[in-house]
């Protein structure tokens, strides 16, 4: 039984990087809640069990506003990320400004597109030499161009906003680097929003600056929010395909059954079990209490912390049978990767059509995809709040 406080996050076990920590399995095997010690010396509570978690975010007398003075996060400085750093009811306002690009209808039409958009890059990346890294080659540009189209963002500019994302999604930035990120695309985001205020598309900046013409929405605002989709839009899908592409590379017989079916099912169920077994979103999702409560027969007091692990809730055999197995067979939907309750993922539709159209195209114009270095040299980005590889070396 653990007696002291352990350090939140902890490291994974060298040699097991797709696996949660140790200690966090230890931890959920133990109890359903236990302190934990973050950066600042605060030490809000653990929640690593698949079934509190959900009750934990779905619970009203719970917030995710992040100016709350007791707010367990995750680095120094920051602001509120948009809305997802509100609680409702302006939570639920600014959600429902650019709620609408990613209804599941809306999505699905985009699908052409989005197939376009990966058979063009793979006949760049499979056309060009070889071995190739996956990430910038392939995995980075198909996210960054369907959100630079959902945006109305130049393409061109993606080394720019790359740049500046992966500082803010970096560990180990400074408070200073990270404001300084978060400027640089503030600044950047809110020209093209004004450029748009006379000249609107059909795009999602012009939709916004449709609510500050209605002043529904302030430029601040706006801007806040573009920089949140920007950063969302391609950040975490370009590390799910490539980290998913390392885990089948490393499994040879889930990759076949993918690559070999005909029934598009398999590549639907193939997204959910990845999005389970994976979790790239790390930090645990982040809540304060308003007022007391109840957690798993444990009394949180108003005012402390909690720490959600979604990598952990998602290995929890009361929710996912035989959890560490990867099984692309497997109904894993109900997985908590994109969160629950109102705050859950807003673009999820999206990443959801992205990683299928994917995961049905790479792997059979690519049928003899292979890693191009050893498994032991691949850099993973432990420092990260974003998990995945920096670089991908793959022949064919």
């Amino acid at each position: 039984m653990t007696t002291t406080t352990p350090e939140y996050p902890m490291a994974r076990a060298a040699g097991c990087p797709f696996d949660p920590p140790p200690e966090l399995r230890e931890l959920q095997q133990e109890t359903p809640l236990t302190r934990v010690r973050l950066w600042d010396g605060s030490t809000p509570w653990l929640v690593t069990r698949y079934a509190d978690q959900r009750a934990v975010l779905t619970d009203p007398r719970v917030s995710a506003d992040m100016t709350h003075p007791t707010y367990p996060r995750q680095a120094a400085g920051g602001g509120t990320l948009s809305f997802i750093g509100m609680d409702d009811p302006e939570h639920a306002r600014l959600r429902r400004m650019v709620g609408s690009a990613f209804a599941v209808k809306k999505v699905a039409a985009m699908r052409p597109m989005v197939q376009r958009i990966v058979d063009d890059a793979l006949d760049e990346f499979l056309g060009g030499p070889k071995p190739a890294d996956l990430v910038e080659g392939f995995a980075l540009p198909v996210p960054s161009l369907v959100i630079c189209e959902l945006l109305d963002v130049p393409y061109s500019d993606h080394g720019f906003f790359q740049d500046n994302s992966k500082t803010m999604i970096n560990r180990d930035s400074t408070p200073k680097q990270r404001a300084e990120a978060s400027g640089n695309l503030g600044r950047y985001l809110g020209a093209l929003i004004a450029s748009k205020m006379d000249d609107r598309g059909d795009d999602l900046l012009s939709r916004l600056c449709e609510r500050i013409k209605a002043e529904e929405l302030s430029i601040e605002q706006a801007t806040a929010m573009a920089v949140l989709l920007l950063i969302a839009g391609h950040e975490t899908t370009a590390n799910m395909i490539a980290l998913s592409t390392l885990l089948l590379l490393r499994n040879a017989d889930q990759l076949k059954l993918l690559r070999d079916a005909d029934d598009p099912a398999v590549a639907s169920r193939t997204v959910e079990e990845m999005l389970r077994y994976l979790n790239i979103t790390h930090g645990g999702r982040r809540r304060v209490a308003l007022e007391d409560l109840e957690v798993a027969g444990q009394l949180i007091r108003k005012g402390e912390g909690l720490v959600l692990p979604n990598e952990i809730a998602n290995r929890d055999a009361d929710a996912f049978p035989d959890p560490d197995r990867l099984d692309i067979t497997r109904e894993a939907r109900h997985h908590v990767a994109f969160g629950f309750g109102v705050h859950q993922c807003l673009g999820q539709p999206l990443a959801r059509l992205e990683l299928e159209i994917v995961y049905r195209t790479l792997y059979r114009r690519a049928p003899d995809l292979a890693l191009a270095t050893e498994f032991e040299n691949i850099p993973f980005k432990h420092d990260g709040f974003v998990y995945g590889v920096y670089e991908l070396p793959v022949t064919w």
